[in-house]
């Protein structure tokens, strides 16, 4: 039996990547040996989570050891003249993966994953893709695969919060190294320099009762993190919205950061008994279940698992006019243009006289694609290292 290894940032918190991780890799195991290896603190590991506590699943807690000073400092000096003077040579690459990657912290990831004596290790999202292409040499004949859980764009525009233009030649060169590169899109996959493969995000969990379309509610789901998700707009286009419609509210489940500046925004706009916000819950299908229309407001994402989520439980769906969003749900969803709240908020009128059971009916065939087994059919494919389905997207030849 082969044996797989996700290596992640954290596993025992509660994300989309986290549960998509968590969900792939119990699917595996049914297959493989599987062994997730976190950055997560032992003490914080919560089996309650994502049914975790049932699987075979084995999990193994990292952290990385201290670079000497003298080390850090020179590292530090290089990495900063690389990002600088955009250095166009593969050499100065490598030589960027080195020094902001130390041995010490390479040779101690390094040996936590030649200890599992894994055939395929998987790097979950590119930072930690890219750390398995610095350590290729370190690695033995394991088969290294990357999953970039977020856009392109998102990862290497201008203004990006992960990564930015000034490392993406970087990204390209090492992720190259790889054996496979998963990424969550076609439109993404068009990006890169070379070929990779396309798994969409399956449904992760068991829908409830669908929604009846009689709630008058909009709902959003996501973290609170800066920019992101788009909840400020959001806010905004319920406020403009609210001037002339008084009998929808809007919910919106998650936590993070930038709550204080949600209720802040609630608060001006005078909306506090009809935009509610939510923290995380276990039990997420209630919340779809009781809303008419999801909204997913988001400036950027790599595949928004939420709307496959949300069409599951029936609902009509208005959103970013991102091309993963166009990829997912084509005519399915209706669209705004991205960042803008004043067209959101005449979205959202538009959808208080949607034809619902129609748009229902359109969202509930769109979720069905996303089914686990066709993800898992497609996740053997790159373990074993095949070519096949329609997971296999050739890249064009746009240059890093």
């Amino acid at each position: 039996m082969k044996k797989i290894c996700f290596l992640t940032d954290s596993l025992f918190t509660i994300g989309g990547v986290q549960r998509v991780t968590a969900v792939v890799a119990q699917a595996l195991a049914a297959d493989y040996a599987v062994t997730v290896v976190t950055f997560d603190r032992r003490a914080s590991a919560d089996l309650s989570l994502y049914g975790l506590g049932s699987s075979a699943v084995a999990y193994r807690f990292f952290s990385y050891p201290r670079a000497g000073r003298l080390k850090t400092l020179v590292s530090k000096t290089y990495s900063a003249l690389y990002r600088k003077l955009r250095l166009p040579w593969r050499w100065a690459s490598q030589l960027y993966g080195r020094s902001s990657f130390p041995s010490e912290l390479r040779m101690a990831l390094a040996h936590e994953l030649r200890q599992g004596g894994y055939d395929v290790i998987v790097g979950v999202h590119a930072p930690l893709a890219v750390r398995l292409a610095t350590c290729r040499p370190l690695l033995g004949g394991a088969r290294l695969v990357g999953w970039i859980h977020n856009s392109f764009d998102a990862l290497y525009g201008s203004g990006s919060r992960y990564v930015g233009p000034e490392l993406r030649r970087h990204y390209m060169y090492q992720l190259e190294q790889l054996d496979a590169t998963v990424v969550l899109s076609r439109a993404d996959a068009r990006r890169y320099p070379f070929a990779t493969r396309v798994i969409y995000n399956p449904l992760t969990l068991r829908p409830c009762a669908p929604s009846s379309g009689q709630s008058r509610r909009f709902l959003a789901v996501g973290r609170f993190t800066p920019l992101h998700k788009g909840f400020d707009l959001l806010i905004e286009a319920f406020a403009l919205f609210a001037q002339e419609e008084r009998q929808w509210q809007l919910d919106i489940v998650g936590e993070g950061p930038e709550e204080p500046l949600y209720r802040q925004m609630i608060a001006r706009a005078g909306l506090q008994q009809r935009i509610h916000l939510h923290p995380f819950t276990h039990d997420i299908q209630r919340h779809y279940t009781g809303a008419q229309v999801f909204v997913l407001a988001s400036r950027w994402e790599g595949m928004p698992l939420v709307l496959v989520e949300a069409m599951s439980h029936g609902l009509p769906v208005v959103a970013s006019d991102l091309p993963v969003c166009r990829e997912v749900m084509a005519d399915a969803a209706l669209y705004f243009p991205v960042g803008d709240s004043v067209r959101l908020a005449r979205c959202l009128h538009e959808a208080t006289r949607f034809d619902w059971p129609a748009r229902s009916a359109a969202a509930l065939s769109t979720a069905r694609r996303f089914d686990l087994r066709h993800c898992v059919e497609q996740w053997h494919g790159v373990i074993e290292g095949r070519a096949d389905g329609e997971a296999y997207v050739s890249a064009s030849a746009v240059k890093a």
